[in-house]
Order: C-alpha cells, then structure tokens, then sequence
C-alpha cells in the first residue's frame, strides 16, 4: 500500500482580495517525483511556500506523513524534516560551500550528532562531486549551475522527508539544466527521496516524474501518471509545444 507524505485538501489562499489558489488538493506518495505544472502565475510558487509555513491558507488543510501541519510556521515545518528549495536559490554567497552545508543540517544537528552530519557530506559530495572539489570557495563564486547543485544539497543535508524543489533549473544552460535534473532522479535513486518538483521544462520534468498535477489559474484542472500527461493532447498544446515533436 502507498504512503501518503504529503496530502493537500481544499486548500485555498489570498493575496489581500486576490484568490491566488482554489481549493487545491494533490498528494505525493513516498518515494514518488511528482511534477506540478502550469503556466507563469498559476500558482505553483503559491503552493510550494504554502506547504514550507511561508504563506498562510485562507482555508483547507496540508498533512505531511498524517499530521496536520496547516499553518505551522517555516521553522517548525523544517524541524519535520519537510525541506523547500526555494527559486533563484538563495545559497549563502559569503559562506563557503561547506559552511552552506552544515547550515542545512542546523536544525537536527545537536540530535543527530557531528559524526552523522560528516557521513552525509561524504555522501553528499559523493551525488555532487564538483561541490567537493570548491568545499572551501565562496558559494557567491560559483557558477549558476554550482550554485543551483549547492542549493540542492544543502536541502539534502537537511534529511527531508519530502523535498520541495522550485524551479531548479531557472536560468541555467540547457546541458546544466538537464544535469541538475538528471541529479533529482538521482535522489530518488540514491536516498529514496519523495520530491515535489515544479520546472520550467515541463517536458524534461514529465520524463523524470512519476506523476504530475496541472495547475491553472489557482486551480488543479488535471492530473495523471507522467506518460498519460506527456500523451494528452491539451498538455501538449498548452505546454509542450514542439518538445513531443
């Protein structure tokens, strides 16, 4: 039988007088990638930082593994090891690398204890080798897609549960955008990580998920296993355009 990590019922949210998100539900099964797709604006964003304690639901609920965590602020959603990757990724550019890693495992660190968080950097930089080789350069000196992979990691290093990752790819090259993803299926593979994933490539991020969800307008309008989406024909015309041909 599946487990259910994250399940979203009903959940709606404003901007002031502005609905952003209607009655939005979805889950996400352990060990699952999900995709959510949609256009700029649908609300995908609106979601993810929802979910992380970042925005307040008008109303609904979110459960992460049976809990209800709806409202709950970002440092407490964290500490259950629910772990949002946020866009443009906001590494900490006067830190070094490593230092950005250790960051990531803050808040479980005491419990965990130093000789934990020393074999997941290992295994870290294992997933991520190019993070190795700068461990002592200046996150703000790397390269987008370093910065991106830094950005990753750092959420790795903190033992998530489910990994909310938005936008990964954002601005990178194509051959660095295609390795960053080629990473996510990785974690899948490598830690059995459950990620909900939201990517400007829906195409690339249909071929690495397990399921999606479409978003528009604030609203869920489909849903389905990747292959289904990647073959329907109104997901093709509104978001693949010449990726199927």
């Amino acid at each position: 039988m599946e487990r259910e990590v994250i399940n979203i019922q009903n959940l709606c949210v404003n901007y002031g007088p502005i609905r952003a998100l209607h009655d939005v539900s979805l889950t996400v099964n352990e060990g699952e990638i999900v995709a959510l797709i949609g256009a700029n604006g649908a609300g995908k964003t609106t979601l993810l930082r929802t979910i992380s304690g970042l925005l307040k639901p008008t109303s609904g609920k979110v459960f992460f593994e049976g809990e209800d965590i709806t409202g709950k602020d970002a440092e407490q959603v964290v500490r259950k090891h629910l772990v949002h990757v946020p866009e443009h990724r906001q590494v900490f550019a006067t830190l070094t690398v490593l230092d950005n890693l250790y960051l990531g495992a803050f808040h479980h660190y005491s419990k965990s204890g130093a000789r934990i968080i020393e074999e997941d950097i290992k295994k870290v930089f294992r997933l991520f080798p190019i993070l190795e080789e700068r461990k002592r350069q200046l996150a703000g000196t790397l390269s987008g897609g370093q910065q991106q992979m830094l950005a990753i990691a750092r959420g790795i290093m903190s033992k998530p549960r489910l990994l909310l990752l938005d936008e990964p790819t954002l601005g990178l090259a194509p051959i660095v955008a295609k390795e960053v993803l080629e990473l996510v299926r990785e974690l899948k593979r490598e830690f059995g990580t459950t990620v909900l994933l939201i990517e400007q490539n829906v195409f690339a991020s249909l071929k690495i998920a397990d399921r999606g969800y479409v978003i528009s307008h604030g609203q869920i309008v489909k849903s389905g296993a990747s292959r289904e989406l990647l073959s329907d024909k109104e997901v093709k015309e509104a978001y693949l355009g010449h990726a199927v041909s």
